[in-house]
């Protein structure tokens, strides 16, 4: 990939690395008038991501969960309780290999076929994670343990599966507010898979 001539990174400091890490980075910027602005700017690295949603054409259903994230309960949620579509970091595994062991982790289905829909920055303005974005059919057969999330991570994540329906009603009711499953379920939606 050509690095982008405008760009000049003057300095890089570490502000944090307790959980991932935060980045302080002075850069020179030429502008489209010629002039050369420097800037500072705050970036948090916490690696790549994937996410999937599980549909069911049969039953016209989808898997999602729900588990408790601190950013939103200090932003006004309530409960801090967010449904989401399943995902997970890379962790060194290629996107596929990935969502497929956050999937069994996560939701209890074990699943072999995932199809990549796009990939997307989230908070581009803040942090450097690209999400790779998948969906997958499922099947009751498919359903190999609770699922619920791994307990020395601190995952305490509940399993649900709604209507296709349901789901685009909690979008417009507000129940659901995360954006990378507003995307996977408007996805669905728009290629008409449900």
């Amino acid at each position: 990939m050509q690095q982008n001539k405008n760009i000049n990174i003057i300095k890089t400091e570490i502000l944090s690395d307790n959980w991932y890490t935060l980045h302080k980075i002075t850069f020179e910027k030429t502008q489209s008038n010629g002039t050369i602005q420097t800037q500072s700017r705050e970036a948090y690295d916490r690696g790549n991501g994937a996410v999937i949603l599980l549909y069911n054409k049969d039953k016209n259903t989808v898997i999602l969960t729900r588990q408790f994230r601190l950013p939103t309960y200090i932003n006004g949620n309530s409960t801090g309780m967010l449904i989401e579509a399943c995902a997970g970091l890379l962790d060194n595994d290629n996107p596929e290999e990935c969502i497929k062991r956050e999937t069994e982790e996560e939701t209890g289905y074990t699943i072999t076929q995932v199809e990549k829909v796009y990939e997307a920055y989230m908070s581009p303005g803040s942090v450097t994670e690209i999400l790779h974005f998948f969906i997958a059919a499922y099947s009751e057969d498919m359903k190999m343990a609770d699922g619920g999330g791994l307990e020395e991570e601190g995952e305490d994540i509940e399993v649900l599966e709604l209507s296709f329906h349901n789901a685009l009603t909690m979008i417009d009711n507000g129940e659901i507010k995360d954006a990378k499953t507003i995307m996977l379920l408007q996805y669905l939606r728009i290629k008409n898979i449900l």
